[in-house]
């Protein structure tokens, strides 16, 4: 049973809070909490579901590591993110890794239980649809920003992306990330020193500040702003 503390941080997921009041008794009811170690793996590519899960406290890299120990990351799912649905709904392996970046702890709903509750309740299904079809507009808008913008607009895209938690958020509380240029540049596919060259140059318009594997962010409309404009030439 979810104690007062994580009630009030599920609500605070657009998602959970706009369920209807039965899909969020079940939640309440059947899921339980989950912890886990820096570097464990939740679950790798491949693995078969055994439930979808939301992040509670610390982080959790969303992402992949090829045969030859390449290393892409979609996502860095923080509080209060869900992940792992995919799978609920194509009854497929799971598509990618997600490991813990630090210690975390995790709320879990068990495959076999939320299955049985989608088979008694299916309109239910919609709000599942709704938490997938989530993940895939911002993975449309991600690739469309590599074709049609240049490396400041797509990073400026995807600090937006991480401060409204890729959409669980209802609105965005911080304005810190806790991310290290080597993982900003293996989500946008492009070198450290690129990331690095980009962020000064943000830092010196007063949009952000730098620091040791944390960037915050001074002036949100504004980082929005570049995000959003028109792209006039490829860098």
């Amino acid at each position: 049973m979810l104690n007062s503390t994580d009630l009030e941080l599920l609500n605070k997921n657009i998602w959970y809070a706009q369920l209807p009041a039965i899909f969020q008794q079940f939640i309440q009811q059947h899921s339980d909490c989950r912890t886990f170690e820096r570097d464990q793996a939740i679950f790798r590519s491949g693995d078969l579901f055994n439930g979808i899960y939301a992040v509670l406290d610390g982080r959790v890299r969303l992402g992949y590591i090829d045969i030859e120990g390449n290393e892409s990351v979609a996502a860095i799912a923080e509080p209060i993110m869900w992940f792992g649905e995919i799978s609920l709904v194509d009854q497929q392996p799971r598509s990618h890794d997600a490991i813990a970046v630090e210690k975390c702890v995790t709320l879990h709903i068990p495959s076999l239980v939320i299955q049985s509750f989608l088979d008694e309740q299916p309109q239910c299904w919609f709000h599942i649809a709704q938490l997938t079809s989530q993940k895939l507009r911002f993975a449309f808008l991600e690739l469309i920003s590599i074709q049609t913008q240049h490396i400041q607009q797509r990073l400026a895209q995807r600090l937006m992306f991480i401060l409204n938690g890729y959409g669980n958020h209802a609105q965005i509380e911080k304005n810190t990330i806790h991310l290290s240029q080597d993982q900003l540049a293996l989500m946008l596919k492009c070198s450290r020193q690129t990331i690095n060259q980009e962020l000064h140059s943000l830092e010196q318009q007063g949009i952000l500040k730098i620091a040791f594997k944390k960037i915050e962010i001074l002036n949100i409309k504004q980082l929005h702003t570049i995000a959003h404009s028109v792209n006039e030439s490829s860098r």
